[in-house]
């Protein structure tokens, strides 16, 4: 996938620094070359000798190497690559990178570079979500750095929550996307996440409890696998990832309008929470209380059913993926949904209250096919996503 490929790997200072030394075997085992830059905060996780061993190339570590430096080496080294990748990046690498400070090896090359930058932050929670850190993010992302993860779970200093850097196999998937080398190159797929809103007036609706978290994972997933991603998103509490394309929907009728528009694609990943129903006699103006107590009627729609038009409609794409969101008899319900929709495929999960999994970070799903159901254990949704994504570019490969 990656063959002859020329990555300069600048490996940070923190405990995912081990993570590195999985990825230079990754990226050659896919055929690419290796030039590891090792920070002095990397060094004291992982030694030259082990990731010269696995690179089978020089380790740089230093700016002032004379030998290198008479003819300029930092510029040579940061043209030569087609991809620099900063793994793990931590707070204070972003920070440098952001103000565009240059005072060792690997400031000065990701500074000197005329090529693409990924990156994949790795850091105590508390230090992502400082605003200082989420200002560089942000600046960086306006500059057009690449960013993998980072991954939410438990890290080395105890804590749990956003900040631990994307696996190796992630990462790997984002330079391929980077370099537009990745399975799914070519590729259109449409995404739906989040929840519908349908307005009861102008203050009220009807709604349910999706964050959006998993079909966002599942754009970026797609997306760094290479494909154009049409990300059709409800009012969801998750942001948007980057590098896709992002087409708001407040209503069912609004995303189901915005995935026809999209077509045609070649697969198409149904994770919005579409509400079934909307109020047919919403009101223009906020509803009031009298004083006879008497509470308002509603009376309720269908609302379309994307999933099912898609799956039957004249542009349908060659896959279709749904979801089913069960309280019981789980694969029952999602086998019968599979056939009544017309989908290949029914991403089915349990969301009763005490499973955490609607508006959680975690998911465990069963992945209902012709086949028959597949059970998958409990992980997070990033990994899920990730696992998804593999078997979307699969089953296209196929045909």
């Amino acid at each position: 996938m990656l063959a002859n490929r020329r990555i300069l790997l600048i490996i940070g200072g923190g405990i995912a620094a081990y993570k590195a030394l999985d990825l230079i075997r990754r990226l050659k085992g896919a055929g690419a070359s290796v030039t590891p830059v090792l920070t002095k905060g990397g060094a004291e996780f992982v030694t030259a000798l082990s990731v010269g061993a696995l690179a089978r190339v020089k380790v740089h570590q230093d700016l002032f190497d004379l030998t290198d430096e008479a003819e300029m080496g930092h510029i040579q080294l940061s043209r030569a690559a087609d991809l620099l990748v900063v793994a793990p990046a931590t707070a204070d690498i972003l920070a440098k990178m952001a103000g565009g400070r240059a005072d060792d090896l690997a400031s000065t090359l990701l500074l000197a570079t005329d090529k693409r930058v990924l990156v994949a932050p790795a850091m105590n929670v508390r230090m992502w979500t400082h605003p200082a850190t989420q200002r560089n993010v942000e600046r960086l992302k306006a500059d057009g750095v690449l960013f993998v993860g980072p991954e939410v779970g438990e890290m080395a200093c105890g804590e749990t929550g956003p900040g631990r850097m994307a696996e190796p196999e992630a990462i790997l998937a984002a330079i391929g996307a980077s370099l537009g080398d990745g399975p799914l190159k070519g590729r259109h797929v449409i995404v739906t996440s989040g929840p519908t809103h349908e307005p009861i007036d102008p203050v009220r609706y009807i709604a349910n409890r999706s964050s959006g978290a998993q079909g966002t994972a599942l754009a970026a997933a797609l997306r760094d696998l290479g494909a154009r991603v049409t990300f059709v998103t409800g009012p969801a509490t998750v942001p948007p990832p980057a590098g896709v394309t992002v087409v708001p929907a407040q209503t069912a009728a609004h995303m189901a309008a915005a995935v026809e528009a999209a077509l045609p694609a070649d697969a198409a990943v149904m994770a919005a929470a579409v509400a079934d129903w909307r109020v047919a006699n919403a009101s223009t103006r906020k509803m009031k209380k009298d004083a006879s107590g008497k509470a308002p009627e509603l009376q309720f729609a269908e609302n379309p059913d994307i999933l099912a038009r898609l799956s039957q409609g004249p542009e349908r794409p060659k896959l279709v993926v749904g979801f089913a969101a069960e309280t019981d008899d789980l694969v029952a319900n999602a086998t019968a949904k599979r056939a009544r929709k017309g989908c290949d495929w029914i991403v089915a999960n349990d969301v009763r209250p005490e499973t955490g999994i609607m508006g959680g970070s975690d998911n465990a799903i069963t992945l209902v096919s012709a086949m028959g159901a597949e059970p998958w254990p409990r992980m997070p949704k990033d990994e899920v996503a990730r696992r998804l994504a593999a078997r979307i570019a699969d089953a296209l490969a196929k045909g």
